[in-house]
């Protein structure tokens, strides 16, 4: 028998959806006989699969120790502080400043550098995530680019994580801006509405009319400073699709400075010789939340921005040693 006593990362949950995470690797046959069977008690009372967990309740789960060994595949997890700029942090989210060059999420060569294990590590540190024990993870609500930097937000509860999936999908209560570096002379700001289709093959975005499978896309951008050859922007992404920034960019004319994908393939040669920049010049700036619902009452009404990193402020130095206008 296993005891688990629920936190409020899992307040809220169905016990089906606990228990399904808790025993990863369990057949779901299995879980459902032993709801059937009533192998499982909440606070001492058999419960059916769609009981609704709360913060304090005493799980138990009938299994021995054999079946547990199988079925329960431990999270890893070791608690270290963490190694990028908190930017805010409360009960409910954790919003951190990702460095270029870091993934959000492993990929399928196992990399164990990456920005949700080093979330997992800290609130493991913390005492407020037990790999062993929550059948909830601490999740990004949306994601960067490995070489794009700035702003992630994690949910550091189930409610809200929910709740940020949600805002961000609705993006009505929520603006997210980013500094790009182009190529050429924007002479002011404006929008780009370009429809884009993602090739599922290769993963290269393209612009493509609605009525051949062309998703709606709009990017509002202002010229913080022009270079002559250059110009640093403030793009606003109103929609959020896969490469959107770097796409319509491209599409005007103004690729962005060392995008090897979409980009100006001379201009990006030029810049790995003066500056070593191997990959977009992008970064996630600033997010602003509006009258957003609970349990995000910590970020309503607030914004929050993630400087410039060094690296890409010595590329402005090199290729812009004029100041610009």
């Amino acid at each position: 028998m296993k005891e688990i006593t629920i936190t409020k990362a899992n307040d809220g949950q169905k016990a089906e959806k606990f228990v399904k995470k808790y025993l990863s690797m369990a057949p779901l046959g299995f879980i459902y006989k032993a709801f059937r069977k009533k192998d499982i008690k909440v606070n001492g009372h058999w419960i059916g699969k769609d009981a609704i967990l709360h913060e304090g309740d005493v799980l138990r789960i009938y299994v021995t120790d054999a079946q547990l060994e199988d079925f329960k595949k431990p999270r890893p997890a070791e608690k270290k502080p963490f190694p990028y700029p908190i930017v805010y942090e409360d009960d409910n989210i954790l919003i951190v400043d990702k460095k270029k060059g870091i993934l959000v999420y492993g990929d399928k060569t196992g990399v164990r550098e990456t920005l949700g294990n080093a979330v997992l590590d800290y609130l493991y540190l913390k005492g407020e995530y037990e790999p062993d024990t929550s059948s909830f993870v601490p999740s990004p609500a949306h994601r960067l680019d490995r070489n794009t930097s700035g702003l992630v937000v994690y949910g550091k509860t189930d409610a809200a994580l929910k709740a940020l999936t949600q805002v961000f999908k609705d993006r009505t209560e929520i603006q997210k801006t980013y500094l790009a570096l182009v190529v050429g002379d924007l002479p002011k700001g404006g929008k780009i509405e370009k429809p884009l289709l993602k090739d599922a093959f290769s993963g290269r975005v393209s612009v493509c009319p609605e009525s051949k499978g062309g998703k709606y896309a709009l990017t509002k951008y202002e010229v913080i400073k022009r270079f002559g050859d250059y110009t640093l922007v403030e793009a606003e992404l109103v929609t959020g699709r896969t490469h959107q920034i770097r796409v319509h960019f491209a599409s005007i004319g103004h690729p962005l400075v060392g995008d090897e994908k979409y980009g100006d393939f001379s201009d990006c040669r030029k810049v790995k010789a003066l500056c070593g920049l191997e990959s977009q010049f992008l970064h996630a700036h600033k997010i602003s939340f509006g009258n957003v619902p609970p349990p995000l009452e910590g970020v309503r009404g607030k914004t929050f921005t993630a400087p410039m990193p060094q690296e890409l402020s010595q590329v402005i130095e090199v290729l812009c040693p004029n100041g610009g206008k």
